[in-house]
């Protein structure tokens, strides 16, 4: 199979790449590079420096070369960012992925796998999440990313376009050494592993007192290969049928938990600073998985303390990520 990975020099999107070559498949890449790395694709994937929504160059692309199905990485994903410039969040993420679609269509590729994300449900009142909890998200990024799986469904029903959104929080770990490299850095195991590496003094930990065991906010981690195996399995599963899936744990890990397995990887104390919430922080957010075991046979295989090694072990070798 001959599949288009948008979004595929980021740091999910790479590792996807890497994947699907190391499946036997065919994969063309189509970036900007505006958040990603040339370097970052791996060897063996054709590059196309673009963007999405530049309708003539995807029409070329999908006319130059059969293309069987497409995998999307390309969003904007900065909830902060999102609440500051929603304008370039909806032109991304909704009009750049609705003019994806439509050359899709008239190419007549009818495969599509989205990396959605876990904060369409926004603030949900009972955990685990499950693809039953009402999706009301909270910010511009999240409401994006809802526009386009309700957009989804709209296309499978009116063109015939089988697809697949799979919602998750956060990704983690290396693997195909294809690295975690963000400017800025925002997620926090990444940010953990610049203490031991001499770039930052501390970790902050923004808030102590939430209603969990530890007095810590607790979050669902997916190593990025377990979320590469989902989305080909997905794509598989659009070979006959559509649907959304969540992706996780289950169980997640508090803030405190993160920062003692890593002291514990990397064998370095790790100072913390406590300082208070940030506005908007639920105490708990995990998603349940059952119905992508049921429906794709996934699920998570690694734990926190591999997810954590295989990002420290990228980092010591390039510390300064895709700049060495």
């Amino acid at each position: 199979m001959h599949i288009l990975i948008v979004g595929g020099a980021g740091y999910i999107g790479s590792n996807m790449v890497a994947v699907a070559l190391g499946a036997g498949h065919e994969v063309t890449v189509l970036d900007n590079l505006s958040t990603g790395h040339r370097a970052a694709v791996p060897a063996g994937a054709a590059f196309v420096e673009g963007s999405i929504a530049d309708r003539v160059l995807v029409r070329s692309l999908f006319g130059n070369r059969r293309v069987d199905a497409v995998m999307h990485f390309a969003a904007f994903s900065l909830v902060g960012q999102s609440v500051k410039d929603p304008g370039a969040y909806y032109d991304n993420n909704v009009g750049g992925t609705v003019a994806l679609l439509r050359e899709m269509v008239e190419a007549g590729v009818s495969r599509f796998v989205f990396s959605s994300t876990a904060a369409t449900f926004g603030e949900p009142e009972t955990m685990p999440i499950t693809e039953k909890t009402p999706q009301n998200p909270i910010n511009p990024y999240g409401r994006s990313k809802l526009m386009v799986e309700i957009a989804l469904r709209d296309f499978d029903a009116a063109y015939g376009l089988r697809s697949v959104a799979l919602r998750y929080f956060n990704a983690a770990g290396v693997a195909n050494g294809c690295g975690e490299d963000h400017n800025p850095e925002t997620h926090l195991i990444p940010n953990i592993l610049a203490v031991p590496l001499g770039k930052r003094d501390a970790i902050d930990i923004f808030g102590t007192d939430y209603p969990t065991a530890n007095g810590t906010a607790i979050r669902d981690y997916i190593h990025v290969s377990d979320l590469c195996d989902a989305h080909l399995r997905a794509l598989d599963y659009t070979a006959s049928r559509s649907g959304a899936f969540n992706l996780g744990s289950g169980t997640g890990y508090s803030v405190r938990e993160i920062v003692a397995a890593t002291q514990k990887v990397c064998g370095q104390s790790i100072p913390v600073r406590e300082t208070a919430r940030r506005p908007g922080d639920p105490p708990v957010l995990v998603a349940s998985a059952a119905l992508a075991g049921r429906e794709l046979g996934w699920r998570p295989t690694r734990g926190i303390e591999e997810i954590i090694a295989s990002a420290w072990e990228w980092r010591q070798a390039q510390p300064n990520g895709y700049e060495d």
